[in-house]
């Protein structure tokens, strides 16, 4: 309940509301209540920074699961990602949990991409090709959330250029990977 309180104030206000006290009121408790839960605010926002970040990891595992071995549309997948630090609030949430010096502000987000790696058993030769693509991935989609807007209206592009360009990105990977290990399959753009 408090996380999900938590993301809601993120996505109103941003990262600087949320805080144990504007947490403690949209729930009905007091701030002791969630001080004696979570420690800090600090820690508030590690805990919603892994929810958010299990949240969107989950979705991708879930639309990655839903397809045949090759399958995958990488849209779909850069969108979830992108919109996660976007209109989700993570990038913001990552930035500011960095810039305020809260120690090990990226964990939560590193440990919930390799609970989701894992949980695709993916084969060796398969996983540093994976590790690599969701590197790209979450710095695209952390930049996109951050400055994306104001970059892509001074180059005058198309605001969902970056993502077209994540996707293209990845879709090309693939294809050099399968084409390299002779795996014929087909990843859907």
């Amino acid at each position: 309940m408090a996380l999900d309180a938590a993301r809601d104030i993120l996505i109103e206000s941003g990262p600087q509301a949320v805080t144990l006290k504007a947490v403690a009121g949209r729930i009905g408790r007091t701030h002791a209540n969630l001080l004696h839960h979570f420690g800090s605010a600090a820690e508030l926002q590690r805990e919603l920074a892994a929810f958010l970040c299990h949240g969107v990891c989950d979705a991708i595992g879930e639309r990655m699961r839903g397809h045949a071995p090759g399958e995958h549309n990488v849209r779909e997948i850069v969108d979830l990602a992108f919109d996660s630090f976007n209109q989700g609030g993570a990038g913001a949430l990552t930035s500011w949990m960095l810039m305020t010096g809260n120690e090990g502000a990226i964990d939560p987000v590193v440990n919930a991409i390799h609970l989701l790696i894992d949980s695709l058993n993916p084969e060796a030769h398969k996983q540093r090709l994976l590790h690599e693509d969701t590197l790209a991935l979450v710095l695209m989609a952390l930049g996109d959330a951050l400055i994306g807007e104001a970059l892509s209206d001074a180059m005058a592009l198309q605001r969902d250029t970056a993502r077209a360009l994540a996707a293209e990105f990845i879709s090309g990977r693939i294809a050099a990977f399968e084409a390299e290990h002779g795996i014929v399959e087909h990843v859907h753009f």
